[in-house]
C-alpha cells in the first residue's frame, strides 16, 4: 500500500521538546530572569522546538542554537567545552569553522539523555547570564522527565 513513510526512530519527541521549552521558561520567570530564547535539537541536530520571549535581541536564537549544537556535537555541556579549551583557542575556532559557525562554547547548552544515558538531543538557552541559561536548560530537561549531563560518565 502506497502512502507516507515515517521514520520511527524518533528519540526526542515534539511533546518532550515542548516540555523542555516550557520548563526552561518557567524557571526563568520564577527567577525573574531577562527574556530567553530556547532551542531544542534532536540527536541529528534538527530543530524540534524553539521559542523566543518578547524582548529578546535578534542574535539570541543563533546563540541558543549554537550552544545546543556545541553540546550535541561534542557530547558535553557547552560551558564545559569552553572551560576545558580556554587555552586552546585554535581548537575552538577550528570546531566553529567546521560547524559553519554553529558552535558557541559558553554555558547554556546541555545534552539531553534518555533513561539509558544515550545522547538524544540538546537544549540551548540564551538571554540571561550563561550560568542562568544553563540552569534554565536543566530545569526544562527535568520537567520533560529526561536526563541531562554536563560531562560524560
Amino acid at each position: 500500500m502506497a502512502g507516507q513513510v515515517f521514520h520511527c526512530s524518533v528519540q526526542l519527541a515534539r511533546e518532550q521538546s515542548r516540555k523542555i521549552v516550557d520548563g526552561a521558561m518557567q524557571q526563568a520567570r520564577d527567577l525573574g530572569l531577562p527574556p530567553l530564547t530556547i532551542v531544542v535539537l534532536d540527536g541529528g541536530g534538527n530543530l524540534v522546538a524553539a521559542e523566543r520571549e518578547d524582548g529578546c535581541a535578534p542574535l539570541r536564537f543563533p546563540v541558543a542554537q549554537s550552544k545546543a549544537y556545541a553540546a550535541l556535537g561534542i557530547g558535553i555541556a557547552s560551558g564545559v567545552i569552553g572551560a576545558r579549551n580556554a587555552e586552546r583557542t585554535a581548537f575552538v575556532a577550528s570546531v566553529a569553522a567546521a560547524s559553519q559557525g554553529h558552535f558557541v562554547a559558553v554555558a547554556g547548552g546541555v545534552p539531553i539523555l534518555n533513561e539509558q544515558n544515550c545522547l538524544i538531543g540538546a537544549v540551548g538557552v540564551s538571554g540571561a547570564s550563561s550560568e542562568e541559561d544553563q540552569q534554565s536548560a536543566i530545569a526544562g530537561i527535568e520537567l520533560a522527565g529526561l536526563h541531562w549531563g554536563l560531562e560524560p560518565n
